[in-house]
Formats: structure tokens, sequence, C-alpha cells
């Protein structure tokens, strides 16, 4: 356990009856650092984070919580704090209240309780709305006072199981951002669950992608987009997703029913392994297939069977092969359907993935 540490997972597994939910999981989380438990629906971030605050037991493994063992502990003896999905608020209630029931529960003086929570709202933007009943504010309203009432208990880590499904499109962005400034300033150890990886990259420290029960990769967000270990996570982050397809090796050259490309073209730095001759999967950001100038000659040419407009970018469809693609391009690019352009790779930035999903390159 590194001196940084304040929760550390060891050989942890959860089982159902005969069934291994959680496989053999292992961890650090670093004191101060926003961490996301990333992944798809049934991949068991819920089951970790339940883990953490106490509501659930591990079948086997530790867990630490500042150098304690805390694996056996009761919720109400950890300092961890969770906020739900549904926010949890008392509806007969009022703002004050719900934020000063734990204070309450402690015995504090209630002056003491006042100041808390003036300084917890303060913080929150929400001052003003002491005495305003929870049926009376907006869901990006109530989320915050749940958070508030959270943070008022000082923990040493905060919980949040995915507090922003219940939200609308631009007012998830809008409270994904207040939280981030939150617990930055506070400087708390947080702990945030998601399946949606725009929401991940723009938020976390670091991220914990799963998928059925195992870590695939505990990274940077940059990391997961740029070196992902594996095949899973290339296509699991990355929007639009990555453009995946099969090729074979042979005689050291990549060939493919539209191009073949010379391994010997590839950054030696990059190669995780000998390319042996066989099967493997080519993964292409679309923003490294690139547009060749008219009159230069493409690594492959295509005609654009479809053009996105997204802002600032277009998204061009092709075919290649069996397959169609994406490529992203400036808005300046004036590439219509019907158009027939060569494409180049950025060699440097694709990815080869042997038949298991292994990254190769």
């Amino acid at each position: 356990m590194s001196n940084n540490a304040i929760i550390t997972f060891e050989n942890v597994t959860k089982s159902y009856d005969d069934t291994q939910v959680l496989k053999n999981i292992n961890f650090e989380i670093e004191k101060g650092k926003f961490y996301t438990l990333l992944g798809p629906s049934g991949c068991c971030k819920t089951t970790i984070l339940r883990i953490i605050a106490g509501f659930t037991d591990a079948t086997t493994g530790s867990v630490t919580l500042n150098g304690e063992d805390v694996t056996d502990l009761p919720p109400n003896k950890r300092k961890v704090n969770t906020v739900f999905q549904d926010y949890a608020l008392f509806p007969h209630m009022n703002v004050f209240e719900n934020i000063a029931f734990g204070l309450r529960l402690k015995k504090l003086p209630e002056d003491v309780i006042k100041q808390k929570v003036s300084e917890a709202l303060k913080l929150v933007q929400l001052s003003g709305y002491e005495k305003r009943e929870i049926v009376q504010m907006s869901g990006g309203q109530q989320q915050r006072v749940a958070i508030t009432r959270a943070l008022v208990q000082k923990p040493e880590v905060l919980l949040l199981d995915e507090p922003l499904s219940n939200l609308d499109a631009r007012l998830r962005l809008k409270i994904r951002e207040e939280i981030r400034r939150l617990v930055k300033e506070v400087g708390i150890t947080t702990i945030f669950v998601t399946h949606d990886q725009e929401e991940a990259l723009s938020i976390s420290d670091k991220i914990i992608l799963l998928n059925e029960g195992y870590i695939q990769q505990h990274d940077d967000p940059q990391n997961l987009y740029l070196e992902p270990s594996n095949l899973f996570v290339a296509k699991f982050i990355g929007n639009p997703i990555i453009n995946i397809t099969e090729v074979e090796i042979k005689d050291g050259v990549i060939t493919h029913p539209a191009f073949n490309l010379p391994t010997s073209e590839l950054s030696q730095d990059r190669k995780r392994q000998e390319l042996a001759d066989g099967h493997y999967y080519l993964g292409m950001r679309p923003e490294d297939v690139v547009p060749v100038a008219e009159g230069e000659q493409g690594l492959f040419s295509t005609t654009i069977s479809g053009v996105e407009l997204i802002g600032r970018e277009r998204i061009l469809h092709f075919p290649l092969g069996e397959q169609f693609l994406k490529s992203i391009v400036s808005v300046e690019h004036k590439i219509e359907e019907g158009d027939t352009l060569s494409f180049q790779l950025l060699k440097h930035k694709i990815f080869l993935f042997d038949k298991d999903g292994a990254r190769v390159y």
C-alpha cells in the first residue's frame, strides 16, 4: 500500500450463491483525487461502491480505509458518505433540516449546526434556500442538497452513485462541472459511478474501467483513450466509436481487402510484442483516418456514403470492404455524399489487437 492511498482493495471478490460477479479486484485510491468507476450496466461498478460503503460484504479479500482494515466494519463506523441516484432526501423536511439531520444525530450544538449548514450551502451556491421545501426545488437543486448533506459530515471519502442519471443532458453538464469544482475546492477523495464515458473523461483524475466483474484498465483518462490496454477499452472509450476491422499479417505485411501496409512502417516504440503472422483487429480512431490532398496517393480510396455535421466537425461515413467506417474532419472541408476520396492512416496512432483482444501495437 502506497503512502498516499486512502482506500485499498486486495483480491476482493463477490459471489451470489454460486455466481461470482466480482473477480479478484485489486486497486488503490489516492487521497484527494477524483476517481470514476466506469463500465457498462452489470459490470459491478455499484457493487464495488457498496463494498466501500459497507452496504455489501465482500465474499473474499480485504478493504482498507486510511490504513485500517474495514472489511467487516459496519457502514456507520466508516468515515464514508454516499449520494444516491435518487437523492434520498426527506420530502417532509426543508433544505436546512435535510442537511442538518446527520449533524443532529451527532448531538452537535444548534449554533454549530447552523454555522456548518450555512457554510455548506454557500459552497454549493444555495444560500437563502434554507427554508425551501424539497418538492419546490428542481432536480439539479435537489442533487446539490444531497451532496451538501454528505459533505457537511466531513467524510474522508465521498461516494457518488450515478448522481446525474435523473437529469436532462444540459443540466447534467452543468451539475458535473459543479461537482468537479466543489470536491476540488473541499479537497475530498471522491469516487463517482457512471456508465457515461464522456462524463468520466471530463470529470476524473483517474478512471477504473470495468467489464464483466474484471478491471480492464485503471489509468488517467487520457491514457484510456490514447493507450487502451485491450480491444474492449478501445471500443468503449471514444465518441464516435473507434473503427475496428479485421486484418491479416503475413510476411511482414498487414493485409486488408482494401489496402496493404508493411509492418516496417509502424512505429517500433509502440510495439508491445512481435507481430507474428496471423489474424488481428486493426483499430483506427476516426480523427486518425485522414483525407489526403487532391492528386496525392493515399492508403485506400472510397466513396463517401454519408456526412454528419456536428458543430465544428464533419463525420464522414464510407465503406471499406464489407464494413462502414468513419473519419472526422473540420467543418472547413467541403466534402459531400458521393465524393470519392483517398485516405491515409496516421500509422503512429493506429492499434493492433490479437484474436483474444489483447493489444499488441
